[in-house]
């Protein structure tokens, strides 16, 4: 792990006034918190008639809680201490006061002096200690309602997918290593493309995919700044037996991000990875709590196996039987660790989660899929766009990995000399639009 602060550049932060972080914590958060406070209000019969009284008298004080919180948001106010009885209390108390103590005794840590990534983090976690204070209405995921519509909002998308599945597991007996190459790269890109549907992004605003993901590719390509997709497939190959023993030894790991459209996405290329034989094992790793509006949680990753197994579609549902197959017989399964809903760097992980980094040092393979996963591997910090991916990671390197991500927020590594500013001049919020991608790739091995 990188000890020399000294030469790691700033924390992005709403200080820097204008900046894209400054507008996320002006604009964004509050808009999302609004969106939540009113999900709660508008559940208030629903948790009459499960808890009585006593769940309405909850969803006011949860209400109460949450307003006085966008408050503290917008008017700059201290970052407060959490108290709720989740175990990761401690986890988040000590990091608040790291914060402070990288700020000194000049003034408290704040929503818009402190790193985004810290704040937009701590009121995602906010919102679940205004719940967890409130039973009965404790477990509720202010969240479901978006994810659940975004699922169904893309079911033609996921049925022209899953057909796009079927009909090319027909052909795993026969397929030849170039037909194999270019698949392998088709369903890696719609993971990748997948990651556009991200409902913290839109504030919560409808945000499905309409259109046929496989039809669009050709046409996306040329907005992908860095492509290391070969690197990927070397990488799965290298592990794969020859002849006979045609068996992959890889074991993948899949750090993923939304629910609905872009979940469908990684099962497909997990799927996908499984049946033609380049990885044996695949593990899934989702949020344990709701959090960035539309991020996959145990609950979320469940239900979306049983609506495409339940869906009336023969090839959707085949698709479903099959994913439900792969949990029961272990070739996959769902994690969940407190760490990924800390608000911490991934270069923190192994002082910080050791066990999730021996977890991680087991894989042969890891996929971190979208921006908030993008932004922890390079700390969301100020760096030079040519800086290589490698030096951005800060010694986070528990195995070859790599980050599937369209562009949400100011962070970009890795680009060639120039085309940062040349995007600049075309596009002058390239960067936070979504209408970028980067497929880019670092593995411990590689000579530096």
């Amino acid at each position: 792990m990188e000890t020399n602060q000294a030469m790691v550049p700033h924390s992005l932060s709403a200080r820097f006034e204008g900046s894209f972080a400054y507008l996320t914590v002006k604009d964004r958060l509050p808009t999302i918190l609004t969106k939540v406070i009113d999900t709660i209000h508008r559940s208030k019969n629903k948790f009459f008639e499960e808890h009585g009284e006593e769940g309405v008298q909850a969803e006011k004080r949860a209400i109460s809680f949450l307003s006085k919180l966008r408050n503290e948001l917008q008017t700059d106010k201290p970052i407060l201490a959490l108290n709720d009885t989740m175990q990761d209390v401690e986890d988040w108390n000590q990091y608040m006061q790291r914060q402070q103590a990288l700020l000194g005794d000049s003034e408290p840590i704040s929503w818009f002096k402190s790193p985004w990534l810290y704040v937009e983090c701590y009121m995602y976690r906010r919102i679940q200690e205004a719940l967890k204070l409130n039973p009965p209405i404790s477990n509720f995921d202010v969240f479901k309602e978006g994810k659940t519509q975004s699922f169904f909002d893309s079911q033609q998308a996921i049925i022209s997918l899953c057909t796009y599945l079927q009909e090319l597991i027909k052909t795993v007996d026969k397929i030849s290593e170039k037909q194999l190459h270019e698949n392998f790269l088709k369903l890696l890109q719609v993971s990748l493309w997948g990651n556009k549907c991200d409902l913290s992004i839109s504030a919560g605003q409808e945000n499905a995919q309409k259109t046929s993901p496989m039809e669009t590719l050709h046409d996306l390509k040329c907005f992908i700044l860095v492509d290391d997709s070969d690197m990927v497939w070397s990488t799965l190959m290298s592990l794969r037996g020859s002849g006979d023993q045609d068996k992959s030894r890889a074991r993948v790991d899949v750090v993923l991000d939304n629910a609905g459209f872009e979940l469908v996405t990684d099962l497909v290329f997990a799927d996908f990875l499984i049946t033609f034989g380049l990885a044996k094992e695949i593990r899934f790793h989702g949020k344990s709590i709701p959090w960035f509006v539309s991020d996959v949680t145990k609950h979320d990753f469940d239900w979306t196996i049983m609506q495409v197994m339940a869906a009336n579609h023969k090839w959707m549902s085949m698709s479903g039987a099959h994913w439900k197959r792969y949990m029961k017989e272990g070739l996959w399964s769902y994690h969940d660790h407190p760490f990924w809903t800390l608000p911490h760097e991934f270069c923190d992980m192994p002082l910080d989660a050791p066990d999730l980094y021996s977890t991680l040092q087991a894989s042969d393979l890891i996929l971190f899929k979208g921006d908030l996963n993008y932004r922890k591997l390079t700390s969301d910090r100020d760096w030079e766009h040519t800086v290589r991916f490698e030096k951005a990671l800060r010694g986070f390197q528990p195995a070859p990995l790599c980050s599937l991500r369209t562009l949400k927020a100011n962070v970009q590594v890795g680009l060639q000399p120039g085309q940062g500013e040349n995007l600049s001049v075309q596009n002058p919020n390239w960067m936070t639009s979504g209408k970028y991608a980067v497929v880019q790739f670092s593995s411990p091995h590689q000579k530096h």
